[in-house]
């Protein structure tokens, strides 16, 4: 096949494989631009790291384009090939002495991981050196790595001091707060957003729910629904199933069913939401009923699918249907084995009971080591039968397992106490006060003077 004849706007991966041969065997690069060419064509037909070695290995340096490389840049960010890569190629054009532009930055902070927060840091100073420091897609792009890796002081200093925010913005840092878990200020964000005159996308709307399924107080959750109800968008099936977790975990399941209703495409995950919903509100019959139906529709249950039908029966009471859904799992009906978080579903299933004797048979067959949820269970179903042997060996079991939760010495002392082991309490507490471990105070928290919180967070 010709090499510098007519050029084609495709070529098949055969092709594209042959030219790269021909091109290297013939040495022709230094002559012509149809390395670059190659690198545009290995890069639509997806054969991305046979671009990078044309690129790092074979293309003339006054040959290479600044928008060749940010071209294949974005195509590694968009593949599931190895993210080292636009580091690389963004290294190489620092060496070539290309001069990156703005179109550079953000895949190559897209590309970056948690691990590499330093890194990125370091790439913003070439981001202000090379005058691109009021770039929005850049700023966002930065942004969003900070929220991913939960690095939410730089995620927060940056986006106070951007120029200029679109929606994007604000929906970035509405994640950064749910991925620390302070959905209460992910919630002021959502609100002052309005404030700042911008309308939530769908992104918005499902990152705000997240923030929604957390809060104690509904009311915004409500307010997002008749959002979406105000401008007539479609259930679809991400944005049906966050109204359905939100409702869930609050509660609220006859508005969860109604969501569930008028979807008209569900998947493991809808109903998996509703599941969970059954089992918060104890509703255990209700979840298994629900199970039968999405059985029968031909869904294919998940792993999450039976820890929400667990717990919905180890609240509801229901040993025998748990033992028939633990005894599925155990045989891998649907394709999976049951995991440790099962085995600790099962454990409370049986403890909640007072079927001590058989939890314990239980966690010494599984093929795993017993975990605080398990010995926790135990614990609690020791102080109700009361047995305080297996509450002892509940309590020294957590001790190692967590040796500085303050809660679980309490609850040791007080056994011993119980006991009249007197010399033990003593011994007990003089293990907190050498530790220098305190109990962590309760507290509670109401929405008061919501607007004044916003003003403050934004000050």
């Amino acid at each position: 096949m010709k090499i510098g004849g007519i050029e084609k706007l495709w070529y098949t991966k055969n092709e594209v494989r042959q030219m790269e041969a021909q091109l290297i065997l013939r040495k022709l690069y230094p002559k012509s631009r149809m390395a670059e060419k190659l690198i545009r064509a290995c890069q639509s037909n997806g054969l991305l790291n046979s671009a990078l070695v044309l690129f790092t290995r074979v293309l003339p340096q006054e040959h290479a384009k600044v928008y060749t490389l940010n071209s294949l840049m974005r195509a590694f960010c968009e593949s599931e090939a190895q993210s080292e890569a636009p580091v690389l190629i963004y290294s190489h054009m620092l060496r070539r002495s290309l001069l990156p532009n703005k179109f550079s930055f953000p895949p190559l902070f897209k590309s970056l991981s948690q691990s590499h927060v330093s890194l990125a840091q370091c790439l913003y100073s070439h981001v202000i050196k090379l005058g691109h420091q009021h770039d929005l897609y850049v700023l966002n792009a930065l942004l969003h790595l900070y929220a991913s890796s939960c690095q939410l002081a730089l995620c927060r200093r940056l986006f106070d001091h951007m120029p200029h925010r679109d929606v994007v913005s604000w929906t970035v840092l509405i994640a950064a707060y749910n991925n620390v878990a302070s959905y209460h200020l992910a919630l002021l964000v959502f609100e002052h957003l309005h404030y700042a005159g911008f309308l939530p996308t769908r992104v918005t709307i499902i990152t705000a729910l997240h923030a929604s399924a957390h809060s104690p107080n509904i009311q915004m959750g409500l307010w997002i629904h008749s959002f979406i109800q105000r401008h007539a968008w479609e259930l679809d099936l991400i944005l049906g199933t966050s109204l359905i977790h939100m409702y869930s975990n609050c509660g609220r399941l006859q508005e969860a069913l109604s969501v569930f209703c008028l979807m008209k495409h569900r998947n493991v995950y809808t109903w998996n939401a509703l599941l969970k919903g059954f089992a918060l509100a104890k509703s255990g019959h209700q979840a298994i009923s629900c199970f039968n139906i999405m059985d029968k529709d031909g869904v294919r249950p998940d792993q999450v699918t039976f820890l929400a039908l667990l717990s919905a029966c180890s609240h509801s009471g229901l040993v025998d249907q748990a033992r028939h859904f633990f005894n599925l799992l155990l045989h891998s009906k649907y394709g999976f084995c049951a995991n440790v978080k099962h085995y600790a579903c099962m454990v409370d299933v049986l403890a909640r009971s007072g079927l001590l004797t058989e939890a314990v048979e239980l966690m010494g067959r599984m093929p795993f080591q017993p975990t605080k949820a398990m010995w926790g269970s135990l614990l609690l179903a020791s102080k109700a039968q009361p047995d305080f042997q297996l509450g002892l060996l509940a309590a020294r079991n957590l001790i190692q397992l967590d040796p500085d939760n303050t809660a679980y010495y309490v609850h040791l002392s007080n056994l011993y106490a119980a006991m009249g082991r007197w010399s033990h309490v003593e011994k007990v507490r003089g293990i907190i006060k050498d530790r220098h471990l305190t109990k962590d105070l309760g507290s509670s928290s109401v929405e008061v003077e919501h607007q004044s919180h916003v003003s403050q967070l934004f000050a």
